[in-house]
């Protein structure tokens, strides 16, 4: 490890360099405020280019009557009324102001011919209200931002892994961490600081997210700063990843293949959707898909690798090219696969973290002073199910809000304590982990935490279940104060898995305590010796690491969409099935 410790300084520093940390920037940046933005994935590779179906905004380009109170009521709706109702509000009242941003900053949308931008249907939609650019939605939103920033001038450091925040009298003051390519100790004191670290979804053994992304961070550097983690167990599952290759296990099999008219069938050829929805078969929501997926291997007719198949191959080869050429080349990149002749093995992956560090409705501030967070990484929009295309937008309208609230802050702030103890505190923690003492290796404790998510806290819990998952995760924490990190001549990737590690077991068991304490069946939640909602419960959880669980009511919505929220939604999925 070098010996080097770079100093930096700016006014505001943001966390992350995917689509919320890059609009934060843009934001500080226009108004003239100094900032940085650092990230340890490659900002043209951020987990945002990965988003594929679209971004949500009541435009009613398509549709008239459209509104922002009735795409409100359909997100209250959609995550079983656990959504806060202020951060629908806030994000739904200002969706059009985030594409018209994209639009200024030369976002390539799909256009009728008549000019207008298209808008098409996603499930639990009642209008057609997703913008899209094709199928690469995230990714020209990454690219667009990415651009705007070069343009502003944004400093951007793209290999800078963050362990710590600075935090002084209940302020934020900086933060520290290691450059994963010098191995250089980086401090960047500021005045104000934006997390934009994603979420927590890489703690389970099949996810979509990638190795070295959503491992938790945010949840770690924000408890450990003094933060709540809100709605920990959360998450939603997609309810096709694929389980081959094992470096690839996760990888997103595109609802469109359901869409097109692929079938589910178990080990024994049963088409077996019937027994769960046999109005709406593989059309259903993604939640039920899941579930019914989940349940068909728990009960013993999973496929030799524990999935499920799903089959499109009854479908004429020209229709698979037109309509589904990226699976198509996926399978075949991955698994030389031929999707036209054999079907796909695939099971329920974690996708997305519906949770994450509690956040204030005007100005996503986290209860640290100076400490905000957004995106992923923050919580409150999403409740017990994401509406589809909802985490692209909120990450337009919050990066421009709470970039502007953390100009206010730093501008106005007199006094900074930075605090000696707090710094060498960051800097001991990164030095402990390279002495050479440790006999335990970080991506196996962290391939074990993967398992013990996945047995003990997937698709469906139960209290036996879960308390098992939590004896099994102290031995874990146990073993992980023997850690040692080996960096090498290649890089410090060895001391960022020891960091991923530390991340995953915080996320882990704030996920565990709250789903044992969310007695109930709600949404992405499901308990199976607690098979029914509880009206009680309608209201989140409160996790930190000296407080354990608490749990917070919720208001009622406002008039303004709380009526149209409660009305009857057509929930047929034709036309709407998208990903």
């Amino acid at each position: 490890m070098s010996n080097n410790e770079r100093v930096l300084t700016t006014s505001v520093l943001v966390i992350g360099t995917g689509g919320a940390g890059l609009r934060a920037s843009i934001e500080l940046a226009e108004r003239g405020v100094q900032v940085l933005a650092v990230g340890k994935r490659r900002k043209h590779d951020a987990h945002t280019t990965l988003a594929a179906g679209g971004i949500n905004a009541a435009l009613a380009t398509m549709d008239p009557e459209d509104s922002w109170q009735q795409h409100a009521a359909d997100t209250l709706r959609e995550s079983y009324y656990l959504a806060d109702p202020a951060i629908v509000e806030t994000v739904t009242q200002n969706a059009a102001r985030g594409i018209e941003d994209l639009e200024r900053w030369g976002m390539p949308f799909a256009r009728e011919a008549d000019g207008r931008i298209s808008q098409r249907f996603f499930g639990a939609h009642k209008y057609r209200r997703t913008c899209y650019a094709g199928d690469y939605t995230g990714l020209e939103i990454q690219r667009t931002l990415v651009r705007r920033a070069a343009e502003l001038d944004v400093p951007i450091i793209d290999t800078v892994y963050i362990t710590r925040l600075l935090v002084a009298d209940g302020t934020v003051f900086g933060a520290y961490g290691f450059d994963v390519v010098t191995g250089d100790k980086v401090r960047i004191d500021a005045d104000a600081v934006i997390m934009a670290a994603g979420g927590h979804t890489r703690i389970w053994r099949y996810t979509s997210s990638r190795r070295d992304e959503n491992t938790g961070d945010s949840f770690r550097l924000a408890a450990l700063a003094g933060a709540r983690i809100r709605d920990a167990e959360l998450v939603q599952f997609h309810p096709s990843g694929l389980l081959e290759p094992d470096d690839a296990a996760g990888t997103l099999v595109s609802e469109a293949a359901r869409g097109e008219g692929g079938i589910l069938r178990n080990s024994l050829g049963e088409r077996f959707m019937e027994r769960y929805d046999p109005e709406r078969m593989e059309l259903s929501t993604r939640d039920r898909v899941a579930l019914a997926n989940y349940t068909e291997i728990a009960e013993g007719r999973g496929t030799e690798h524990g999935g499920v198949y799903l089959d499109v191959s009854h479908l004429p080869r020209e229709v698979i090219l037109e309509k589904l050429p990226r699976i198509y080349r996926t399978l075949i990149d991955l698994q030389m696969l031929d999707i036209t002749e054999s079907p796909i093995e695939i099971a329920p992956t974690a996708h997305y973290s519906m949770g994450g560090v509690w956040v204030r409705a005007h100005d996503h501030g986290t209860g640290v002073d100076g400490l905000y967070a957004i995106g992923e990484a923050s919580s409150g929009l999403h409740g017990a199910n994401r509406l589809g295309g909802n985490s692209l937008i909120e990450l337009l309208v919050y990066g421009r809000i709470t970039g502007g609230e953390a100009a206010r802050f730093a501008s106005e702030r007199t006094d900074v304590h930075r605090s000696p103890e707090a710094i060498a505190e960051a800097r001991a923690e990164i030095d402990a982990l390279l002495m050479d003492d440790g006999f335990e290796v970080p991506r196996r404790l962290q391939r074990e935490v993967r398992n013990v998510m996945t047995e003990h806290a997937g698709v469906v819990r139960s209290e036996a279940g879960l308390r098992a998952g939590l004896e099994k995760l102290s031995v874990l924490e146990e073993r992980a104060e023997h850690v040692t990190a080996h960096p090498d001549i290649a890089g410090f990737d060895d001391l960022a898995h020891a960091f991923d590690l530390k991340g995953s077991l915080l996320a882990a068991r704030a996920t565990l305590e709250c789903a044992l304490e969310r007695k109930e069946t709600r949404g992405c939640h499901n308990r199976s010796d607690f098979p029914e909602q509880d009206p009680a419960l309608k209201g989140n959880f409160l996790w930190s690491p000296t407080g354990g669980v608490e749990f917070e009511p919720l208001p009622e919505a406002p008039e303004s969409f709380r009526d149209l929220a409660e009305e009857h939604l057509d929930d047929s999925p034709k036309g709407k099935l998208v990903e």
